[in-house]
């Protein structure tokens, strides 16, 4: 019997925009019947597209009168806690844009709110999903890096145009560097690694503790100042709580080590996916930008020795070499398909995994416990740096009590 497709309400109409093409690869599994947005421009492009659809401004009303099974959170991410919150409480399943939270009150609410209803609840984080990174997943399964003990992540990306209106006034973005320190945005950069260290899996590893350190701000009052003169308040370096680049340091609990970068707002190109990963008998590094490729070097298969040792010295290779023999099964069975799709495939494959979870009734891939460990981190870089840098617990999610 074919079950009916799941009816998606999308709350953010701007980024929900961005899964259009992932939502026709399944238009027979999903279906989106309604639009939550503030912006009337928003709601009529989606009107344009799709005449039916049901149309929202305000929340609290979508969630009571939409004809819909499941809610994509899409808004900024200050609010996707607290929509997702609401959304399960009247019966609806939730994927959410990253970050899951930004408090821990808000972690263990989330938390006992998906235990509680039995919905699934799901962590839009397309990052874990592109080709290399699901890449070296499979070759970490496989125990091709050895035991591994050390891992990196980073966002990189200059986001200062964005944070600003034509007139001056702060979009969300300059909201949250006005007002929050820390490492704001992790789940880009610690997703794919806690997967590859099997975080939060049976028999794997757990996040034990964190610190943080922040650099000065110097970047984004010099944008203000150079876009809208000295006499703008974001001029001044006191206007911001925020540094220009943050590094969060995660010790786990089989004593590897994670660290973390996040940055956009520094000058640079646009690092969109910094990782490398350390085992004992392989290592990793990912592609800075386009025009490279991501290298790996295998004990044993690759050139050279490490040490040389009665040879040559090592030499990285391309990681392609090896995709006829540890491309992830699903790039191999989807990956056309999938580079149709935003975020280097990732949106397709997090639509996929997140409809199937409904329809077959199993526990999403990146559930709610993923969410909130991944999303502490802000929380927890706040603390820490605000009592000098000092190391602070990351809460075990799957088993404490609040």
């Amino acid at each position: 019997m074919v079950s009916p497709p799941v009816k998606l309400a999308v709350v953010g109409g701007r980024r929900g925009r961005a899964f259009n093409r992932a939502l026709e690869a399944f238009s027979e599994k999903v279906q989106v019947a309604a639009i939550c947005d503030l912006s009337e421009e928003v709601l009529a492009m989606w009107r344009a597209d799709m005449p039916d659809i049901q149309t929202f401004k305000d929340y609290d009303k979508m969630l009571g009168k939409a004809d819909c099974d499941a809610v994509f959170v899409a808004t900024p991410f200050l609010l996707h806690a607290e929509q997702a919150i609401k959304a399960m409480k009247a019966g609806k399943h939730v994927l959410s844009e990253v970050i899951a939270a930004t408090t821990l009150d808000e972690c263990w609410r989330l938390v006992e709110t998906v235990e509680d209803t039995g919905l699934a609840y799901m962590l839009s984080e397309n990052y874990c999903y592109m080709r290399p990174n699901m890449m070296i997943l499979n070759m970490a399964e496989q125990r091709i890096f050895g035991e591994i003990t050390y891992a990196e992540g980073a966002y990189i990306h200059d986001c200062r145009g964005l944070m600003f209106y034509p007139d001056g006034s702060l979009k969300w973005r300059g909201e949250l560097s006005r007002s929050f320190l820390g490492n704001t945005y992790p789940t880009h950069s610690l997703g794919p690694v806690a997967q590859w260290l099997r975080v939060n899996q049976e028999g794997g590893d757990r996040l034990i503790n964190t610190a943080s350190f922040m650099t000065k701000q110097v970047a984004v009052s010099l944008y203000a100042e150079e876009r809208f003169g000295e006499s703008h308040p974001g001029a001044k370096r006191d206007y911001w709580m925020h540094g220009d680049s943050t590094t969060t340091v995660i010790q786990t609990e089989r004593d590897a080590l994670i660290a973390l970068r996040v940055d956009y707002r520094s000058p640079r190109p646009h690092n969109m996916t910094h990782y490398i990963l350390q085992g004992t008998s392989a290592s990793y590094v990912s592609a800075r930008h386009h025009r490279e490729e991501p290298l790996i070097w295998i004990d044993e298969r690759s050139p050279g020795q490490s040490p040389p040792e009665g040879g040559g010295p090592a030499e990285w290779e391309p990681l392609w070499k090896y995709a006829d023999e540890y491309e992830h099964p699903r790039w191999k069975l989807w990956g056309e398909e999938a580079k149709k799709a935003g975020h280097g495939g990732g949106d397709f494959f997090i639509l996929e995994d997140f409809v199937n979870s409904i329809l077959e009734r199993k526990r999403p891939p990146i559930d709610v416990y993923d969410a909130v460990t991944w999303s502490s981190i802000m929380p927890l870089s706040i603390e820490s740096i605000k009592r000098g840098n000092v190391p602070v617990d990351i809460p075990d999610f799957r088993r404490d009590t609040h």
